[in-house]
């Protein structure tokens, strides 16, 4: 129901959730940056011996976690990278539904199982894990308590792959900071989450930003095209509109300072 009381055929409306959660029909392709999935693979390689020296290349039960997974774009080029065995999360059954139909069509279906589940509370044993993959989900819960409660289900020297809103600069404009200290308070340097990653545990094992066309070409044009659709589903209420208009303030916010703020790739090794 709108605020003036007209009914609309259309799902609750809940501002305080993020705009592309509720934009279920845009493609997946648009919403990961594939530049940096294929890039976090090599950059994965030099540290593990190109995968087949600890046996995720070789041996197609190793297994993996993929993290708020979505509708699995990661998770299928992870798949059709690495021979393991992924086990794919989230909480929302219809994502799954997309990642299973992806994977059949890929050829993939022997290689990844669909789990619905939160991230707070997985179901992995301990120590059960060679790799856990988190690209754009660790915010949910937050990225200390994320790297310090999923560590347990990580095999010694298992491997942790998490992206990160990380600042570029020491020193940003008022406006910037303000707005994403209150979106999400954990933003900080990349030393500064280098630092809690090797405090909770790990050993840091490389670090890289997204560039600028992941966050425009593959993240927030994408979005901005589907604001009008967004509108139309909502029958434009007032709720539809201050949501948009946020999203479009961040984006303005980010063309403007671009420079300042990105998210960073992180991987680490659980130390034994």
């Amino acid at each position: 129901m709108r605020p003036d009381g007209v009914v609309v055929d259309a799902p609750a409306l809940d501002q305080d959730d993020r705009f592309l959660q509720r934009v279920e029909d845009l493609p997946v392709e648009q919403l990961v940056p594939q530049l940096a999935v294929e890039a976090l693979i090599v950059a994965v390689l030099p540290w593990r011996a190109r995968l087949d020296v600890e046996g995720l290349h070789t041996d197609p039960t190793e297994p993996v976690a993929d993290i708020g997974c979505g509708t699995g774009a990661s998770t299928l080029l992870l798949a059709g990278r690495l021979d393991a065995h992924i086990t794919a999360i989230d909480f929302l059954s219809e994502f799954l539904d997309i990642l299973t139909e992806k994977a059949n069509e890929a050829g993939l279906a022997q290689q990844i199982e669909t789990l619905v589940a939160s991230m707070e509370n997985l179901p992995f044993a301990d120590a059960t894990l060679d790799a856990i993959w988190a690209e754009g989900a660790i915010y949910n819960v937050g990225f200390v308590r994320g790297i310090n409660d999923w560590k347990r289900f990580l095999k010694p020297r298992g491997l942790l792959a998490v992206s990160e809103l990380t600042w570029l600069t020491n020193d940003r404009p008022d406006e910037l900071q303000q707005h994403w200290e209150n979106e999400y308070p954990e933003v900080a340097n990349a030393s500064t989450k280098m630092g809690q990653l090797e405090e909770a545990g790990y050993k840091m094992l490389g670090y890289f930003r997204l560039p600028q066309e992941c966050w425009l070409d593959n993240y927030y044009r994408p979005m901005q095209n589907r604001f009008a659709a967004f509108l139309e589903l909502y029958s434009n209420s007032h709720e539809a509109q201050e949501i948009v208009r946020a999203e479009q303030a961040e984006i303005d916010l980010y063309q403007r300072y671009w420079d300042h703020v990105s998210c960073g790739f992180y991987i680490a090794e659980r130390l034994p």
